[in-house]
């Protein structure tokens, strides 16, 4: 019986064991989750696989944020390997959570429990409960799950999945047309912060930091963070690193973000997981300036924002709306 040390117990001593692929079915999933569980493991084997299955999709649908989300983990350079994820799309939903450890093709462990593969689940904030077992029958348990699945790259995903606004999705709501996304989430969720782009101390974006960190001879000039502001940082808002968590911004792209910098307050800034050159490439593209170059206050004032809003939606999920009228 495991009830502490979660995060550690189930999803990383197997490693070290000699584990070298697991194999998951939970009713829920982050992406956030998967993220940070892929960047912790890989440090410990790099060729580990992980199989993910999620079991409620059929009854609840997925929230758009978290399907972008484990598509760009699929697609990434950094993952693409190291990762699969599959919605149960058929038959009754699955509220099991299971996974299942192979050293090779050969059965190493099985922790079956009460916890979702999320970063909530996994920590200090959340009470579970999870129990290891050598029965090799849930083999075959999953695998029959596995028969119900489909792939989410699959070409006609949206023929057998709902994927959903997050508003619909966290509030179980009548699907809404993607045109309305926008207005549904920032009507519902309350708890907003406004993120400046430039440094009100120099008035300016910083030459080599901020938007401009890449900025600087050997480095990928796209790469960027978000500088927070020191009653943001040293407040809740955005969970503390190591947890990652999930940005939808206002035209429907997905970033996996995590806290940066000084450990202090739990990281001072934001910044992408999968490649810190992705912020900066979402930017410039927004603002239709050429890849890798430099970003100044006139070209925030000339798109029609020097600030970014985020509303939180929960610990892992955020919207991020830098629109103009």
């Amino acid at each position: 019986m495991i009830y502490k040390n979660l995060f550690k117990e189930v999803l990383l001593n197997p490693i070290d064991e000699g584990a070298d692929q697991l194999k998951i079915i939970s009713g829920y999933a982050s992406a956030s989750m998967a993220s940070r569980h892929l960047e912790e493991a890989l440090r410990k084997n790099n060729k580990l696989k992980i199989d993910l299955t999620i079991g409620m999709v059929p009854k609840d649908g997925i929230a758009i944020s978290n399907h972008l989300a484990f598509k760009d983990i699929l697609e990434s350079e950094k993952f693409k390997n190291n990762f699969s994820c599959n919605y149960l799309y058929q038959k009754a939903p699955v509220h099991t959570k299971l996974f299942l450890w192979f050293q090779s093709t050969k059965f190493h462990s099985a922790y079956i429990g009460s916890a979702n593969y999320s970063q909530l689940a996994f920590s200090t904030k959340q009470r579970e409960l999870m129990c290891i077992s050598e029965n090799k029958n849930l083999i075959d348990y999953y695998l029959d799950i596995e028969k119900d699945t489909i792939d989410i790259s699959h070409s006609e995903i949206e023929e057998h999945v709902k994927i959903l606004s997050d508003k619909n999705y966290y509030n179980n709501f009548k699907a809404l047309d993607n045109d309305e996304v926008n207005d549904s989430v920032t009507e519902s969720y309350q708890e907003t912060v406004s993120v400046p782009l430039y440094s009100l101390q120099l008035d300016e974006v910083q030459k080599k930091g901020g938007l401009n960190w890449g900025q600087r001879k050997g480095r990928n000039p796209n790469q960027a963070y978000i500088q927070l502001t020191p009653e943001i940082y040293k407040s809740n808002f955005f969970p503390k690193r190591p947890a990652q968590f999930t940005v939808l911004t206002d035209d429907f792209k997905s970033l996996l973000c995590v806290r940066a910098q000084k450990e202090k307050y739990g990281g001072q800034a934001i910044e992408t997981t999968l490649n810190n050159a992705h912020l900066g490439e979402y930017f410039r593209m927004r603002m239709k300036l050429s890849s890798g170059a430099p970003i100044w206050k006139e070209d925030l004032i000339k798109y029609g924002r020097t600030n970014v809003t985020f509303i939180k939606i929960d610990d892992e999920t955020y919207y991020m709306d830098f629109s103009v009228e």
